[in-house]
């Protein structure tokens, strides 16, 4: 059953109902879905693509996550009443309706659809629409209440704008777009399970299984190290397969070491029933600025090696 909330939907200015209409698209993250992309495009391109086409990908791309994000909150609107973290955002404090936000999140989509598909190509706008279909049913409506494998499958969801930015290239798919969707693919857990350590009991209140939920915080830990160690893995041997040089070579191998120190510190202060949260926000952060940094000094190894 949905939650009633005590707001009223006209107590809201519109400049309130304005705010909560972005809250709905989860700003921040699309950031880091992007932030991901314009340098896939460069290595698909070998240089730096026409700026039109960045730009038509990139709003493409933000209308379709934000229409995800936004089917999301619809759909978990109960739950984010229970947790701390979430009983602010726009539904549960009744800023818009739900049908509101559903048609919001619908008009989303088929404007990032039709953005992708005239803009771009029709390969980039599929492969978005898909990635929203998969955010929506098989993480959102199917496995995030019932599987704590949950953020592992669902987070392919999350790694699809890397192949829309490549699709947007090259109206094509190689090897290498294929093993940077692992790279987020393989990064999504230990980012995601390092926050939900610090919201393990909202997570428990709202009887989500999550993975610090269903298991022991040590367990956790070492998945998280045994995830961030294939990934590190997988960032080197990607340099030889997209060609790239010692720009990259470097990025890589220091900033996976860096994110290994993190999870193997998270790791060695965990026990079973406890866990040091102040360790797991640090790893937390860094594997934003981790994804960002690995994706664009990618980039800037291109740019330099073709100046």
């Amino acid at each position: 059953m949905w939650p009633v909330t005590v707001s009223a939907i006209a107590t809201y200015s519109t400049r309130d109902v304005l705010r909560g209409y972005v809250a709905l698209t989860k700003p921040r993250i699309i950031e880091l879905l992007l932030v991901t992309t314009v340098p896939t495009m460069i290595v698909a391109d070998n240089g730096f693509p026409k700026v039109w086409l960045i730009v038509a990908t990139l709003i493409g791309g933000t209308l379709a996550a934000g229409g995800a994000n936004a089917f999301n909150m619809v759909i978990d609107r109960d739950i984010d009443a229970i947790m701390e973290r979430t009983k602010r955002r726009p539904l549960v404090t009744g800023v818009m309706s739900p049908v509101a936000a559903t048609l919001f999140a619908v008009a989303l989509e088929i404007l990032a659809f039709a953005t992708l598909a005239v803009w771009v190509n029709q390969l980039s706008a599929w492969l978005a629409l898909s990635a929203t279909a998969f955010y929506v049913i098989v993480y959102t409506l199917i496995l995030k209440r019932r599987s704590k494998q949950n953020i592992v499958i669902g987070g392919a969801a999350g790694a699809v704008p890397v192949l829309v930015g490549w699709t947007a290239v090259t109206n094509s798919l190689t090897w290498t777009p294929v093993l940077l969707f692992l790279v987020v693919f393989l990064w999504t857990p230990p980012h995601f399970w390092a926050l939900a350590v610090r919201y393990r009991d909202d997570y428990e209140a709202a009887n989500v299984p999550m993975m610090p939920v269903v298991a022991s915080l040590r367990r956790t830990s070492l998945e998280i190290l045994m995830y961030t160690v294939i990934l590190w893995a997988l960032t080197l041997l990607i340099g030889s397969t997209a060609h790239l040089g010692w720009v990259y070579a470097v990025s890589a191998t220091v900033l996976g070491a860096l994110f290994t120190f993190y999870a193997m510190r998270l790791y060695r202060h965990a026990r079973a029933d406890r866990a040091d949260v102040a360790e797991a926000m640090r790893l937390f952060h860094f594997s934003i600025t981790y994804l960002s940094a690995l994706f664009i000094l990618m980039a800037v190894d291109v740019l330099v090696r073709h100046h």
